[in-house]
């Protein structure tokens, strides 16, 4: 994947991660793909398990909002550096990590998230 390509592809991925639409989100992804992020950290493998957490996950953050800050695109996919601001009760959040993001055929086939999670744990 190309540069180009893989800035088209983030723009459109990253914004269904906005305004809890499960479904439109997981379209994004190939049917045997594999997901994890720092509270799912064995991941899950398959549209079966992956949808469920993505409908709580979307559901209880409806309003965040992510961006790409950076993509170093390679053979598989990209790297990607991101931004997301995470609204809260008291304040937005302004988290800052990296996903390892492989793609075929158009369609995520592993999605591995890491950032620190601690500012959301204290303030939620």
């Amino acid at each position: 994947m190309n540069l180009k390509e893989a800035e088209e592809f983030c723009i459109r991925w990253l914004s269904a991660w906005t305004g809890n639409q499960p479904e439109h989100l997981i379209s994004f992804y190939a049917k045997d793909a594999f997901y994890s992020d720092p509270t799912a950290k064995k991941g899950f493998q398959g549209h079966g398990k992956i949808l469920p957490y993505f409908r709580i996950l979307l559901r209880n953050n409806p309003d965040w909002k992510w961006t790409h800050e950076e993509i170093f695109p390679n053979e598989k996919g990209f790297l990607l550096k991101w931004k997301a601001i995470i609204p809260t009760k008291e304040k937005n959040i302004i988290e800052y990590g990296m996903d390892i993001v492989e793609v075929i055929d158009g369609k995520i086939t592993r999605n591995e998230v890491y950032f620190d999670t601690r500012s959301l744990i204290s303030k939620r």
